[in-house]
C-alpha cells in the first residue's frame, strides 16, 4: 500500500511524514523545500503478530508495510507548473491513497503561504490543482475517442464515462464523487485520474486541541463537516507530538501516551484509517521459521489470498487450514485447536477473514 502525503506549504506535512517514518526529510518554514518525494517505509502496528512471535518464537518476523511518499507542498497554479508543481501531481498519479494534511491551528512563527488558516480555502486549493490536472487529461482522451467511437462502439462506455467526467471537472466535483456505472468506472480505470484516489484528511492540530479535545477548534470542526460532505476520513493528530513520540519506544512512548490523554499514536490511527477506507484486511501465518502478515483487499477468495504469498501458491491451490486468531490464542497451541475440531478446512471459494491464520496447501 503506497499512500501519498499531501498538502500546502508549512502545514505540518514534512513533519509528521518524518515523525511517521523516522526518514529525515527536509522540514523547513519555506516553499519547495521538499523538491523530491521522499519515501518511507513503516511497519504496519499490530498486536496479533506480536503474541504470534511469542507463541512461536520464530527465526524471522515480517509485517505488514505501508510506503508513505512525502510530496512537496502544493500551490494555486501547480496544474499549470506553478511551483514546479507538474512535477509533484506525477508523484501523486502513482500512489493508492491521498492523505491530505491540513492546518487546523494558529502560530504566529509559522508562515501559511495564503496568510491566515482556513482549512477549507486550503482543501479547496488542492483539489482544484487535481482537478484541473484530471480535466486536461480527460479532455485530451476525449479528443482522441471522438474520432474512434465512430468506428469501434466498445469505445462508447469510456466516451460516455469520459464527458460525465468532464461536465463534473468543470463544475469543480472531484471524480470519486461523480456518479459513474460499475462499466464507466471499468472503462476509466486506467485513467488514473488524481481526484479518483481514496482521501483521508488529516487535521493538524495543536498539543492543547489533543489534551482537550476539538470541540472548541473551529478550524477543525469545519473540516470535518467538509470530510462528512464527501464521505472521506478524517482523523486528527498534532504533527508536533508525533515528531516528539518518534523517538520513543516501549514504556515510554505508553506513558508519554498516557499522560497526554492519547489512546493510539498518529500511526496507528493513520494505518486503521488507510485499511478501511481502501477495504484492507490482514491475514496471518506462523510457524517456527516466520510469522508474517499479508495485506489482502477484504473479500478475496482462498487461492488468491495464497497468491500473495507465490504464484504457484495460487496455481496449485488445494486447500487452506485455517483458525482464527482469537481461538488459537485461546486455546495456547496449534494442536490444542486441533483436538477441539477448531482447525478448518476450506476450499476454492472461501472468503479470506480478518485475522485468519492460515496454512495452504498446494500442489504444483
Amino acid at each position: 500500500m503506497k499512500l501519498g502525503i499531501v498538502g500546502l506549504p508549512n502545514v505540518g506535512k514534512s513533519t509528521l511524514f518524518n515523525a511517521l517514518t523516522n526518514a529525515g526529510a527536509e522540514s523547513a518554514n519555506y516553499p519547495f523545500c521538499t523538491i523530491d518525494p521522499n519515501v518511507g517505509v513503516v511497519a504496519v502496528p499490530d498486536e496479533r503478530l506480536d503474541r504470534l512471535a511469542e507463541m512461536y518464537k520464530p527465526e524471522k518476523y515480517t509485517p505488514a508495510v505501508i510506503e508513505f511518499v512525502d510530496i512537496a507542498g502544493l500551490v494555486r497554479g501547480a496544474s499549470k507548473g506553478e511551483g514546479l508543481g507538474n512535477k509533484f501531481l506525477s508523484h501523486i498519479r502513482e500512489v493508492d491513497a491521498i492523505v491530505h494534511v491540513v492546518r487546523c491551528f494558529e502560530d504566529d512563527d509559522i508562515v501559511h503561504v495564503d496568510g491566515g488558516v482556513d482549512p477549507l480555502r486550503d482543501v479547496e486549493t488542492i483539489n482544484l490543482e487535481l482537478i484541473f490536472s484530471d480535466l486536461e487529461m480527460v479532455e485530451r482522451r476525449l479528443e482522441r475517442l471522438s474520432k474512434l467511437v465512430k468506428n469501434d462502439k466498445s469505445l462508447l462506455v469510456e466516451y460516455e464515462a469520459l464527458t460525465k467526467l468532464k461536465a463534473g471537472l468543470e463544475g469543480g466535483t472531484c471524480a470519486r464523487a461523480i456518479e459513474l456505472s460499475e462499466d464507466e468506472l471499468a472503462a476509466i480505470s486506467e485513467a488514473r485520474l488524481l481526484t479518483m484516489k481514496p482521501i483521508i484528511y488529516v487535521a493538524n492540530v495543536s498539543e492543547d486541541d489533543v489534551a482537550g479535545g476539538y470541540a472548541e477548534n473551529a478550524a477543525y470542526l469545519r473540516l470535518q463537516a467538509h470530510a462528512d460532505s464527501e464521505h472521506a476520513g478524517l482523523i486528527a493528530v498534532c504533527a508536533q507530538i508525533e515528531a516528539e513520540l518518534s523517538d520513543m519506544e516501549g514504556e515510554e512512548k505508553q506513558q508519554f501516551l498516557d499522560d497526554l490523554g492519547i489512546a493510539e499514536s498518529g500511526l496507528d490511527k493513520l494505518v486503521r484509517a488507510s485499511y478501511s477506507l481502501l477495504g484492507l484486511i490482514s491475514y496471518l501465518t506462523a510457524g517456527p521459521k516466520e510469522v508474517r502478515a499479508w495485506t489482502i483487499t477484504r473479500g478475496t477468495r482462498a487461492p488468491q489470498a495464497a497468491g500473495k504469498i507465490h504464484s504457484d501458491f495460487e496455481r496449485g491451490f488445494i486447500r487452506a487450514e485455517i483458525v482464527s486468531f482469537d481461538d488459537l490464542m485461546r486455546e495456547g497451541s496449534m494442536n490444542a485447536v486441533k483436538e477441539k475440531g477448531l482447525l478448518r478446512s476450506e476450499g476454492k471459494e472461501y472468503v479470506v477473514a480478518d485475522g485468519d491464520v492460515v496454512l495452504f496447501r498446494f500442489n504444483v
